[in-house]
């Protein structure tokens, strides 16, 4: 049963939407997550609009935007100028922290990984997502995409505790999903209500595929990662 903000959230994406799939996969995947792990104080880095807000706002108490200065998603609902390289708060600060499809945008994930280390406390999780398999977007600055052997590396990296790397679909929701996004091409004139209904068809059919053998991870779209910042006295 969704909760009124989640409706509020999933219908943005309506069935004819080319992400119609995946975006409740992840949803689903997101607020799991933070059920199990997140509490407090949250920053989300790479915020954009805080849509992710109606998803995971009844499971901490304080909801912390971070976007930089020419976000192309507008500034109305970013609570912190700054970077993922440089987070203008102090050593230990939140309890969580959410990053959803960031990495693929920062030329130095590396880097940015580390800081969202020094910024969360002790003991306190994070939960990241970043694809394998995506069109480019928000270009120029569209940089990466990443296996779950990279994640593992990077997340170490900066020292984190890898509690999961999970695939979030195989190879159908991909597949439809990057097919519904070429077919944006025909949304012209009178052609749009026709590449609308094919959309539609599309997701309503080709998603239930992605099941049992005929569902291959290897082809995911996105990972999740969910990872743990040591106590101090395990450091």
């Amino acid at each position: 049963m969704l909760t009124k903000s989640e409706q509020q959230y999933y219908q943005q994406y309506p069935l004819s939407h080319p992400a119609y799939n995946v975006i409740r996969i992840a949803g689903r995947r997101i607020k799991e997550s933070a059920i199990k792990y997140f509490s407090g104080k949250l920053l989300e880095i790479g915020c954009g609009t805080k849509a992710k807000s109606l998803l995971i706002r009844e499971y901490v108490t304080e909801h912390i935007g971070l976007d930089h200065e020419e976000c192309p998603h507008g500034k109305t609902k970013i609570d912190i100028i700054g970077s993922a390289y440089q987070i203008p708060e102090k050593n230990d600060s939140f309890n969580c922290i959410l990053s959803t499809a960031v990495l693929e945008h920062l030329e130095e994930p590396q880097k940015a990984l580390t800081e969202a280390f020094r910024v969360l406390k002790p003991g306190g999780y994070a939960i990241y997502t970043a694809p394998l398999f995506w069109h480019i977007h928000e270009a120029p600055r569209d940089f990466f995409r990443y296996t779950s052997y990279g994640l593992k590396h990077l997340f170490k990296n900066a020292g984190f505790e890898i509690i999961e790397i999970k695939a979030m679909s195989g190879f159908w929701n991909t597949f439809i999903t990057e097919f519904n996004y070429y077919l944006q091409r025909f949304k012209k004139g009178i052609f749009s209500p026709l590449v609308d209904l094919i959309v539609a068809l599309n997701n309503l059919t080709f998603a239930k595929l992605d099941i049992g053998k005929l569902r291959d991870e290897n082809f995911t779209w996105m990972y999740i990662v969910v990872v743990r910042k040591p106590d101090k006295h395990h450091e």
